[in-house]
């Protein structure tokens, strides 16, 4: 995971390290693991704080996970249609590259702050702390962070959201819980998309893919949908306002919730 591929380091947490970066030295002999372990800590912490600053305001925050092409930013533009008289949305992009997605969702009328990423292949703490404070949390209900496209990092990474939720397009194939289960583990609601395509993709089961998602042991709901068509929205919106209702319900208790992290991703995060 991202302790091979390197992308641990990320634009927002890169000063950590630099010289003179509160981890520039480690213990001789650790360095790999310690770098890492360091910086999973100062990302969780920050995490933490951004949670917490999302909970003052009374914003629900919400992580879409997929890989690319999935059909996130197309489910958050109908997404938006449907709720934007009721709630007061916000939208944070991720991208490696380009403020595509970004202009995409402002045609609709929504704020969005666009976080481009360079080489690192998931959004981290500190990159959403920087964009938080781009935003007016005072006129947003509900805030949606577009992950990078990816079906491994992400799932490792708190950003101080309160829900995952994790795309699967029938371009796909049904096998993918199986063949990335981090992912899937790690999510609040499992989004099969496109499911408009289905018709000339007869090789995806829907079935098969919800199977492979409740083998391992995922009790989210897993929801059919078109973005493009409509079908299963209603399923995903009444998900969506019910996630509403409950941090409202818990922010009146002072409570909070924090997102589901897969066992790998806490492997990662361990010190011991």
């Amino acid at each position: 995971m991202c302790d091979t591929c390197g992308c641990n380091v990320t634009q927002g947490n890169q000063h950590l390290i630099r010289e003179g970066g509160k981890h520039e030295h480690t213990h001789d002999g650790k360095v790999a693991v310690e770098v890492l372990q360091n910086l999973l800590s100062e990302n969780d912490h920050q995490a933490a704080h951004n949670r917490e600053h999302l909970d003052n305001h009374q914003v629900l925050a919400i992580n879409l996970m997929s890989s690319p092409g999935s059909g996130k930013t197309r489910l958050l533009e109908s997404t938006i249609d449907a709720l934007k008289e009721k709630y007061r949305i916000g939208v944070i992009e991720g991208d490696l590259e380009t403020e595509n997605d970004a202009e995409r969702i402002r045609t609709k009328g929504v704020s969005a702050v666009q976080i481009t990423t360079g080489t690192a292949c998931h959004l981290d703490a500190h990159m959403i702390h920087d964009a938080l404070h781009q935003m007016d949390l005072n006129s947003i209900d509900i805030l949606f962070i577009e992950n990078v496209g990816n079906l491994v990092c992400p799932a490792s990474f708190d950003l101080g959201q309160h829900r995952n939720v994790t795309l699967l397009s029938v371009t796909e194939g049904d096998d993918k819980p199986s063949k990335y289960p981090v992912i899937f583990r790690a999510a609040d609601h499992v989004l099969i998309t496109k499911s408009d395509l289905l018709a000339v993709l007869d090789d995806f089961e829907p079935e098969k893919a919800e199977s492979a998602v409740r083998q391992l042991a995922v009790e989210a709901p897993v929801s059919i949908t078109s973005a493009k068509s409509g079908e299963g929205l209603d399923l995903w919106l009444s998900w969506l306002e019910g996630q509403i209702d409950e941090q409202s319900l818990r922010r009146s208790e002072g409570k909070t919730a924090t997102p589901k992290i897969a066992p790998e991703g806490q492997q990662l995060h361990s010190h011991g």
